[in-house]
């Protein structure tokens, strides 16, 4: 096994040996078997990706059988919604028999929404799923898992089929990505709660980019950009400015950041759909949100805070308590999703926003070191 490999500038360690995948392997072909002696099953093997595992599974399968392949593929547009497209379709003589997917690798699970979507109306008799590789701590458990060769933790591989950018499939072992201690963060928390000065310091501290939604859009609308004039064309006609256009600009800001140790998103995203787009487009730069952090503190609190801070900056919206506790029940409305999905990644964190700006930071400081 080589002590590592370059792919397009990226590198490489050793993961698993090709002897341990090979067990994986057979261990799934022996599970099945034991279940399928006495029927003839339809493998389906996902393209690319799982062309090894279903040449060397069929070795290892001791009864008769049939294969079939499909090939699906992710299309990651500016909308960054992984929308899965068919490219290779199923054949019609799957009707009445036995199919088992096999899949390479199960993380996210989008891959296997659009394969049952497949398979709901072709009246198969029976519907397993099977897999090399199972990231069980990202996969969304909306489908049951049936075989398995291996759980792996969430690292980014490639070999034995996987590729980077369609590098890599022909590896005979697997590798994963030597990270760089990246740290990706969502900060939020209602107005008045501090994520502005907190930023600001974990910034200087983690040598972080910080990306607040709202300076980037007021940066492209002062200057004029192409991202500017298109968030102004929809902002003057009364409508909201399209996910996809936010994240365009996010793009660009990170992209101009390429060298940064990670990035704090503030202000973005705050709903659960601009969560997903996130995570989607991260994805695509072999990226991922590391934590989210909510600043919490009472609202009384919070308010008067809004209320000292509106004397100084003379924002109308702060002077007003009125519109201080709407936007707190709008925060709240939204929020409340946006929690749960970044709970369901066991990524969210609570921190008690009230003290001395040195004791948040240090509360916020002890969340990030513990990644």
């Amino acid at each position: 096994m080589e002590k590592s490999v370059s792919l397009l500038g990226k590198r490489f360690i050793p993961f698993l040996p090709e002897a341990e995948i090979l067990q994986a392997v057979q261990k799934v072909a022996d599970d099945i078997a034991r279940d399928y002696k006495d029927k003839v099953p339809v493998f389906v093997g996902v393209l690319n990706g799982a062309f090894m595992f279903v040449s060397d599974f069929l070795k290892y399968y001791p009864y008769p059988c049939e294969v079939t392949f499909v090939k699906l593929s992710s299309y990651r547009g500016l909308t960054s919604t992984g929308i899965v497209q068919t490219l290779l379709d199923l054949p019609d003589h799957v009707e009445g028999k036995d199919v088992i997917i096999l899949e390479d690798i199960v993380d996210t699970g989008r891959t296997l929404q659009e394969l049952v979507h497949m398979f709901s109306n072709k009246n198969v008799r029976d519907f397993r799923i099977a897999t090399l590789f199972y990231k069980s701590e990202v996969y969304s458990g909306e489908y049951q898992i049936d075989y398995f060769g291996m759980e792996i933790p969430d690292r980014f591989i490639v070999g034995y089929g996987l590729d980077y950018r369609e590098q890599g499939r022909n590896l005979r072992d697997v590798y994963e990505i030597k990270q760089q201690s990246m740290i990706n963060l969502v900060l939020f928390g209602k107005p008045g709660a501090g994520k502005g000065t907190q930023a600001a310091f974990l910034k200087d501290k983690y040598d972080l980019k910080h990306i607040s939604t709202g300076d980037v859009f007021r940066y492209n609308m002062k200057n004029g950009t192409e991202l500017g004039k298109l968030a102004q064309s929809y902002i003057d006609k009364g409508d909201l400015v399209p996910d996809e256009v936010t994240i365009k600009m996010l793009q660009e800001e990170v992209e101009k950041a390429a060298d940064a140790s990670g990035f704090i998103f503030d202000g973005f995203p705050r709903t659960a759909a601009q969560a997903e787009a996130l995570d989607n487009f991260l994805d695509s730069k072999d990226m991922k949100i590391h934590a989210t952090i909510a600043l919490e503190a009472d609202d009384e609190v919070l308010i008067g805070r809004l209320l000292e801070r509106g004397k100084v900056s003379g924002r109308s919206d702060d002077q007003d308590e009125a519109k201080i506790r709407n936007r707190f029940e709008e925060y709240n409305r939204k929020t409340a999703p946006l929690k749960a999905f970044y709970q369901k990644q066991g990524k969210f964190h609570s921190v008690n926003g009230v003290g001395e700006i040195e004791e948040i930071t240090d509360r916020l400081s002890r969340v990030i070191d513990s990644l």
